[in-house]
């Protein structure tokens, strides 16, 4: 099955030009060497590229032959410098990319793309968590968190709230919005993560204005004020709820005779895991505590005597009733979380992504910015893994992530291709194509 057209990379690049050229271009217009689509869209396209420097090789093709795959691939005019790229990037509002995201996230529901996420009754599992992008002793702006330590160096750092649609067995996870965690006054007022993610629930409701979502997130989020801020924005939750965290919720647990429970013996692991719930409980003891369901899955592992030796317990809460037709997939559902850790913070770090990578950290939004295309880069090869049957060869004849790429900026750096499409093309069948004076022609078939 072939990539519908609106869904593969030219007409989602497409969708981010378009919107860029409507930005408002606050320079001075005798200052203007680049215009802002050729200077956000080189730095997607490195980001894209997993390659820093491909302005340099793009600029050379250019010299050489007066064509450049930025051009043709990114619809890239003219070729900024690096520095001049994140002089333009730094003064960047960083707001105007969230209708990007919205966008591609759009071009995916209207291609029907996002049924595939559906756990149960129309609801998706959208997970949130932060991640650290930036840590250093020295270099640092007024935007930085700071973290003092007695006898030791200030550490400045950056962080994001990100968020990602997700499934059990969908591998791919669509990013959908990104919340920066930083200061707005110098150090005066500590920025954290669940501020963060107070104000990027009703950013996300804005972004989907009917979707029925359950927000999932670590044991910082399942506290009331958060509850309340989920429900509030007419959302469901799927919160870890640790009893460290939690103790009189886990005493109230704990009083019942019994929990309702279904049980399942997995005799080759020699593990029994029992699924456990309850409704309808206070979450802690004040006068206005919210009331919540909990659920549980507790793995007990034996040895070859039947003894227990082992005991790991994961637990939730959630406003949704828990019943013993849809515990184990509220157990999946919830478990999911781990996806936007493993599949999108871990893959950005170290599969070629260069998350940790200072790019640039300069005096505004530059940083932040970084952090956006990067993110950019990484939903746009999502959804062609999802969506696009060519780029899936692709992944599977390049091998690794960080291989596929290296290949890929190979060719760019050095041919000339007239659309991602026809470069995919040429990686997976290059017999397929002639090249000539480095274009990259595809052969005719014969009548």
């Amino acid at each position: 099955m072939k990539i519908k057209k609106h869904l593969n990379f030219t007409a989602l690049r497409k969708v981010i030009s378009d919107t860029v050229r409507n930005w408002t271009d606050n320079r001075q217009k005798k200052s203007i060497t680049h215009s802002l689509h050729d200077v956000i869209l080189s730095g997607l396209a490195c980001m894209y590229f997993q390659e820093p420097s491909l302005l340099q090789f793009q600029q050379e093709l250019e010299n050489k032959k007066h064509k450049n795959n930025l051009r043709n691939l990114f619809g890239v005019k003219t070729i900024p410098s690096n520095n001049a790229m994140k002089d333009v990037l730094d003064f960047q509002e960083c707001a105007l990319f969230t209708p990007i995201f919205k966008s591609l996230i759009g071009k995916l529901q209207r291609g029907k793309q996002l049924e595939q996420y559906e756990l149960i009754n129309g609801m998706t599992i959208h997970s949130i968590d932060a991640t650290q992008y930036h840590s250093s002793t020295s270099i640092h702006c007024t935007q930085c968190l700071t973290k003092k330590h007695t006898n030791n160096p200030t550490v400045y750092q950056h962080f994001a709230l990100q968020g990602a649609i997700m499934h059990p067995d969908v591998k791919q996870v669509i990013p959908t919005y990104v919340e920066p965690i930083q200061n707005t006054d110098g150090d005066k007022k500590q920025d954290c993560e669940t501020n963060a993610a107070k104000r990027y629930i009703p950013e996300l409701r804005k972004m989907f204005p009917k979707k029925k979502l359950i927000i999932t997130g670590d044991d910082l989020f399942s506290r009331q004020p958060m509850i309340e801020t989920v429900t509030n924005n007419k959302f469901n939750f799927f919160f870890v709820a640790k009893p460290t965290s939690h103790t009189y919720m886990t005493q109230w647990i704990k009083d019942y005779d019994s929990l309702n429970e279904i049980k399942r013996v997995d005799e080759k692991k020699g593990q029994t895991i029992l699924y456990q719930w309850v409704n309808n409980i206070p979450l802690h003891a004040g006068n206005n505590a919210v009331n919540v369901n909990y659920f549980c899955k507790k793995t007990l592992t034996t040895n070859f005597l039947g003894d227990v030796i082992r005991t790991r317990t994961e637990s939730w809460v959630t406003d949704l009733k828990v019943t013993k037709e849809n515990i184990i997939l509220y157990v999946r559902g919830a478990k999911t979380r781990w996806k936007v850790e493993n599949e999108c913070f871990n893959t950005l770090k170290n599969q070629g992504y260069h998350l940790d990578h200072n790019y640039g950290h300069g005096e505004n939004n530059l940083s932040f910015n970084f952090y956006l295309l990067t993110v950019m880069a990484f939903m746009l090869h999502q959804i062609s893994e999802l969506c696009d049957n060519v780029f899936q060869q692709c992944r599977k004849k390049g091998g690794s992530k960080r291989s596929l790429w290296e290949k890929l900026r190979t060719f760019v750096c050095n041919f000339i291709f007239k659309s991602m499409e026809q470069l995919l093309n040429f990686f997976i069948k290059p017999d397929d194509f002639n090249i000539i004076n480095g274009y990259v022609l595809q052969i005719e078939s014969p009548p």
